[in-house]
């Protein structure tokens, strides 16, 4: 009857700490919406605020509550190992999700790759986290479209990369084949000019400037950010192989712009032919 009676006022108290959060997170977001014009920083906000809340709830109710249970320290004892068990899944999503918060491996606004999917971070969550799909059937790093929820435990399960971590740039490879006839000299030359259209002195100085951050962060090796044409040979020709930095989201604009200027200046010049299979019969 005790425990009864002492279940009721606890009921109540717990009641008002769910009115006293939900109005106070009502107030506080409503705030920040109205003063806050910056859509990233709103976001982080509300996601903040949701946590603390969720943090300040979970302490209360245990104060509430612990005085409650006492006398049953068994029967919590084994109750807690059977949901520890039943609910694996969901602690090792919370572990993935306390990772995130303290370690970083990525934010929103990142372009990461987790197993086979590849994606833009537009949400995180304490059980997952949510990508804007890019690739699969979009030949290119370009979104899809669809919304993929990913697991935060898939970050103990899976390998993860991140495209824009500290280092917000990537290298890309283009590769042009040409006929063994063909002035592969001539060839290398106009590859050559169609990058440094897109190599200019301000973004060579922002690369640099960005791969000392990561430095400073992570033990990488020097590298070198100006454009390259390697030459190699492959069964239907000489293959120049164009290799410059770019930011990882003008993938498939670079692609467009390189390949429009690559096959105007061969259309120019009489001496390079882009090469293709060939079957070739000598009688």
């Amino acid at each position: 009857m005790e425990f009864l009676e002492g279940s009721v006022s606890q009921i109540v108290a717990t009641i008002i700490v769910i009115v006293v959060l939900v109005v106070l997170r009502y107030v506080v977001l409503r705030v920040a919406t109205t003063r806050m014009a910056d859509t990233f920083t709103l976001f982080r906000v509300r996601k903040a605020v949701t946590y603390t809340v969720t943090v300040v709830f979970a302490l209360a109710v245990a104060r509430i509550w612990s005085a409650a249970f006492d006398g049953v320290g068994t029967f919590l004892g084994l109750l807690t190992a059977g949901i520890a068990i039943a609910l694996a899944d969901v602690f090792v999503n919370l572990a993935g999700w306390f990772y995130i918060v303290t370690r970083h491996p990525f934010r929103v606004g990142d372009r990461i790759e987790i197993g086979s999917d590849a994606g833009d971070v537009v949400d995180i969550r304490v059980f997952r986290f949510t990508l804007m799909e890019i690739k699969n059937w979009v030949d290119a790093d370009q979104p899809t479209g669809r919304l993929l929820h990913v697991p935060n435990g898939n970050l103990f399960r899976e390998s993860m990369a991140n495209y824009t971590e500290t280092f917000d740039h990537i290298w890309h490879e283009i590769k042009v084949v040409i006929t063994f006839e063909s002035d592969r000299h001539l060839a290398e030359q106009l590859i050559f000019s169609a990058m440094q259209h897109h190599h200019t002195p301000e973004e060579a100085e922002h690369t640099r400037a960005d791969f000392a951050r990561a430095a400073n962060r992570y033990v990488i090796q020097a590298a070198d950010f100006d454009p390259k044409v390697y030459v190699n040979t492959v069964d239907q020709g000489v293959q120049l192989t164009a290799r410059l930095i770019i930011h990882p989201r003008e993938r498939r604009i670079v692609d467009d712009q390189i390949w429009r200027e690559i096959l105007d200046a061969f259309d120019g010049a009489d001496n390079v032919e882009l090469a293709y299979p060939t079957i070739r019969r000598v009688l």
